[in-house]
């Protein structure tokens, strides 16, 4: 059974702001997308993964804008991560608020993963990853979320950062629009690569902030923690199923693995997981079920691909999963998802308040 992936109201309210900063009819695109615009005004609204891709569909449309969002101008003024924001401005540097923020993001959207990993050479690779879509991810989504979490560094900092690489999951732009991207990032970045993400020395991870507050960094991060547990995303089934996603593609984890990155002993997961009346192996297929209903919609993605995503030794131990999870193949479950998606009205589920 997959789970219901949301963002918050505060991160669409201000997607919503930056489209209508644009020019666009931010109410008819939201209407069009099943959002309800007004609800965006309660803190305790979540709304779905895929309205939120399609919100972003009909926006490119409507603008005629392949680089929708792509302007530092608007992702600082619109990037809105609310009280995860004000945690990370109220803590002592980057590198020990992001260690927070592999957690705390799922405030922010819990459809979105956020990584820090030390690259050989010195410095931090900056990652986000979005999981548990039915229909692809549109790039702009994908490019404006980085490209946020780019210039929230540099406010938090007060620094005009650059980064040392910049790399993206999606192919390059059309000849003429390399220059957005040189503007926005501060380089080009390099297309096509595995994964969303940019690298920062670690001289600007360990800068000091100088809004750091140790009084008010201890009251955001109870707050956040708050929101977590109402989201239920301090249960340990909810905190594994976040890990496998996040390690998935580099082959099918184990369970002392994910428990190391929990920081607890198997033994203590395996425990917490009972308690929850739940197994790693339920939840690793789970996980797995989410992220090949996500792979698949999404056309450029060929079927070795999303079996080496998906942590799958070879393609035909990803042909048993999605009979058994589909009741068909992969290859005929992509034909018939993208039909769902080519017709009227077959978004996500309804937009909802949160319990």
């Amino acid at each position: 059974m997959t789970s219901h992936r949301t963002s918050s109201a505060a991160w669409v309210r201000g997607t919503t702001d930056m489209m209508a900063a644009e020019g666009l009819p931010v109410a008819e695109l939201c209407s069009e997308a099943g959002i309800d615009l007004a609800s965006l005004q309660q803190p305790q609204t979540r709304v779905d993964v895929d309205r939120v891709s399609r919100l972003w569909e009909l926006a490119v449309a409507r603008s005629g804008k392949v680089d929708l969002g792509l302007c530092p101008h608007l992702t600082a003024r619109y990037g809105n991560v609310d009280v995860v924001g004000y945690a990370l401005a109220s803590g002592p540097s980057l590198l020990v608020g992001f260690q927070h923020l592999r957690r705390h993001m799922a405030v922010i959207s819990d459809c979105t993963t956020f990584d820090m990993e030390r690259d050989a050479r010195g410095g931090y690779w900056l990652s986000i990853t979005h999981i548990g879509a039915a229909r692809p991810i549109p790039r702009q989504r994908v490019e404006y979320a980085l490209l946020t979490l780019f210039t929230l560094c540099c406010w938090l900092t007060r620094r005009d950062l650059r980064p040392l690489g910049v790399e993206l999951v999606t192919p390059p732009p059309a000849a003429g629009n390399e220059a957005r991207y040189q503007a926005a990032f501060g380089m080009l970045p390099r297309f096509g690569q595995p994964a969303n993400r940019f690298l920062l020395a670690e001289a600007d991870l360990l800068a000091s902030i100088p809004t750091h507050n140790p009084s008010l960094w201890a009251m955001h991060e109870r707050l956040v923690e708050t929101e977590l547990d109402q989201l239920g995303h301090s249960l340990a089934s909810t905190r594994v199923r976040t890990e496998v996603a996040r390690i998935l593609h580099k082959g099918e984890p184990r369970r002392d693995d994910i428990a190391a990155r929990l920081h607890m002993t198997d033994r203590t997961l395996q425990r917490r997981l009972q308690a929850e009346s739940a197994t790693y192996q339920q939840l690793l297929d789970d996980t797995r079920c989410e992220l090949a209903r996500q792979y698949l919609s999404d056309p450029r993605r060929n079927l070795t691909e999303v079996a080496d995503l998906l942590g799958f030794a070879d393609q035909s131990n990803m042909f048993r999963a999605c009979k058994r999870w589909f009741g068909m193949p992969p290859g005929q479950y992509r034909a018939q998802l993208q039909q769902q998606q080519q017709q009227p009205g077959a978004e996500a589920e309804a937009l909802t308040p949160s319990a």
